[in-house]
């Protein structure tokens, strides 16, 4: 049997010579290091020796800059632009000539007229209806007479006043929408009936209040129960004269394609002739002098070139200066002469 010796541990010293000894053998190995070429010494003096220093450099600069600046201040190209305000601006002045163009378009200005006539007469019969409302309670006190509340006669008083306005909104209602559409109605019956049914509302509400009927007079109770039938009067009074004069507008319609085109209008011949028959020609009683002369006259302007080659009636009537029966006729006899 053999027997090993055991193998002694390296102490400090012994690892400490085979690391030198470990250095010196990779010395030996690698290869040379290039050798490194010195660094350039530095200048003894900052500026250089033809005197380019930093502040004659920054100098230069700003030369050379300003002479671009005057060379491109000259150019007007950037003021050709027109900026976000300037469009904006161009836009709307460009919307607002187109707008005030179309305003004055001859179907666009019949429109408008059309569409404030309706809203005036809807303001109108509103405030109509409103006023008849508010002297209703004035008209229930008179009518009622102190009966007593909720008997019969306390209640049917309640109904005088609607069925006078019922029937005072019908009259006043044909009116309205006859004028619209060229045709008043200037009838003397109708007339006396608006008055009358206005008159009673106007007495049923001022009776009780009035001096000497009042067991104490107030000025403004009397006013103020009056207040409704007066702008009932109001308003039956101006509405037809309003729808009058919107009938009377000229929107500048001329005749096209040899079919004159004659305004919703209507007024009663200022010549002596009379009104034709409607059963027959209209032609048989365009013989009278008022007829040919101002047929001869409209003849005459038309060739002058004062009225277009086929003139409306509206248009006939202004120049000739003559009822709206005599304009239509002349128009007709233009018209089947130049058929």
């Amino acid at each position: 049997m053999t027997t090993t010796t055991p193998t002694p541990e390296p102490t400090p010293e012994d690892v400490a010579r085979g690391l030198a000894e470990l250095e010196r053998h990779l010395d030996r190995q690698a290869p040379p290091l290039p050798a490194l070429s010195p660094a350039p010494a530095a200048p003894s003096h900052p500026a250089e020796a033809d005197g380019r220093t930093r502040r004659v450099l920054r100098l230069r600069a700003e030369v050379a800059e300003a002479h671009q600046l005057a060379a491109l201040q000259g150019d007007d190209a950037p003021l050709l632009v027109d900026t976000a305000k300037v469009r904006k601006r161009r836009k709307a002045a460009r919307e607002a000539a187109r707008l005030h163009e179309l305003g004055q378009d001859p179907a666009m200005r019949a429109w408008q007229a059309a569409r404030m006539r309706r809203l005036l007469v809807t303001a109108a019969m509103v405030s109509l209806t409103l006023a008849l409302a508010w002297s209703t309670a004035g008209v229930q006190t008179f009518a009622a007479d102190g009966a007593e509340a909720w008997s019969p006669a306390w209640v049917f008083a309640w109904l005088v006043e609607p069925f006078m306005s019922l029937a005072l909104l019908v009259v006043v209602g044909a009116r309205a929408y006859l004028g619209t559409r060229g045709q008043p109605i200037d009838s003397p019956t109708l007339v006396r009936i608006e008055w009358l049914f206005l008159a009673l509302t106007l007495g049923m509400n001022a009776w009780p209040y009035l001096p000497g009927v009042a067991a104490e007079f107030s000025i403004s109770r009397l006013v103020l129960h009056i207040l409704g039938p007066v702008v009932a009067v109001a308003i039956v009074t101006a509405l037809p004269i309003i729808l009058a004069a919107f009938t009377r507008l000229d929107h500048g319609m001329t005749a096209r394609s040899g079919n004159p085109l004659t305004p919703l209008e209507y007024r009663a011949n200022t010549t002596p002739d009379s009104d034709p028959d409607p059963d027959s020609d209209p032609h048989e009683h365009s013989e009278g002098i008022g007829v040919h002369f101002v047929t001869a006259h409209v003849r005459s302007l038309i060739a002058a070139g004062d009225l277009p080659a086929y003139p409306s009636a509206a248009a006939i009537r202004r120049a000739a200066r003559c009822g709206m029966d005599t304009a239509r006729t002349v128009r007709d006899i233009l018209v089947k002469e130049a058929a």
